[in-house]
């Protein structure tokens, strides 16, 4: 038998949770002293007391427990939600990342209005171009919209393009336009020789040559991109340009760490 104090210790959990759990009928000890009110726990206990922090965990109440425990959950339903209690926990977590990210981008403009760089900025013209993309629709061209489209566009076309034997001729671009029911179609594309005519499951595009625009180079999490394009429009207007749609985005370098990542955003410009 276990002291109360022994039982809360293996099981992770407060001395006071214990007698709680006890009030409330939901884990009685095995014996109670009756002179002097200890209580005393089997070791056999942890599993009912493992299972009530799980479905805790889970969001349910004490009451909750109680009923799906006197209705002997099985370990392998239990299993089962605590992997979907993980993965809404692991979406919420990636969620608050971002929210993060986009806090701290607002602050660093903030920061540095009236200061905004200049020097990086180049124009110069873009070459036509053979690609293969994959296409999706976000909700708005904000950061925390654009991200979970095109991350999985790009994975998806590298996959399809290794399977296909296909191997790109340069780097991956993002581009972007308005949806015709709202929304931003996002292409992620990558080059590919030009007598290349079809890839199945991928759409065949030939990119028309620009013959100005403005360019920037972007260090780190495409999260914490706003700084940036937010220069180059500084740039382009203080210049006496005009921007022609959306900017585009050529991933020169990307490591699995996002903070590595070497992005160049360039914005088309009209032609006066």
């Amino acid at each position: 038998m276990l002291t109360i104090g022994e039982f809360a210790k293996l099981g992770g959990v407060s001395v006071r949770m214990l007698r709680h759990y006890d009030s409330v009928g939901l884990l009685r000890p095995a014996s109670t002293d009756p002179f002097s009110g200890y209580r005393f726990y089997e070791a056999a206990q942890l599993a009912r007391l493992n299972r009530i922090i799980a479905l805790k965990d889970l969001g349910f109440h004490l009451d909750q427990v109680a009923t799906i425990l006197d209705e002997r959950v099985d370990a392998t339903e239990l299993r089962g939600m605590l992997r979907l209690r993980r993965a809404e926990l692991a979406e919420a977590l990636t969620r608050a990342r971002s929210s993060l990210a986009q806090v701290e981008a607002r602050l660093r403009i903030i920061e540095s209005e009236g200061t905004m760089p200049t020097h990086e900025i180049v124009t110069k013209s873009l070459p036509a171009q053979h690609h293969v993309e994959l296409t999706g629709v976000a909700a708005s061209f904000v950061p925390e919209d654009i991200g979970p489209v095109v991350g999985p566009l790009f994975e998806e076309l590298c996959v399809r393009l290794k399977a296909a034997g296909v191997t790109p001729t340069g780097p991956g671009l993002a581009r972007y336009e308005d949806a015709p029911e709202g929304g931003i179609l996002v292409h992620a594309s990558m080059p590919v020789s030009a007598d290349l005519q079809h890839v199945r499951g991928l759409d065949v595009v030939d990119l028309p040559a620009v013959e100005r625009a403005a360019a920037i180079v972007h260090r780190g999490s495409m999260a914490q991109v706003l700084p940036t394009v937010q220069a180059l429009a500084h740039w382009i207007e203080d210049n006496g340009h005009q921007a022609d749609g959306y900017t585009r985005e050529v991933t020169l370098e990307a490591p699995e760490d996002l903070d590595g990542w070497v992005t160049e955003v360039q914005a088309p410009l009209t032609t006066a």
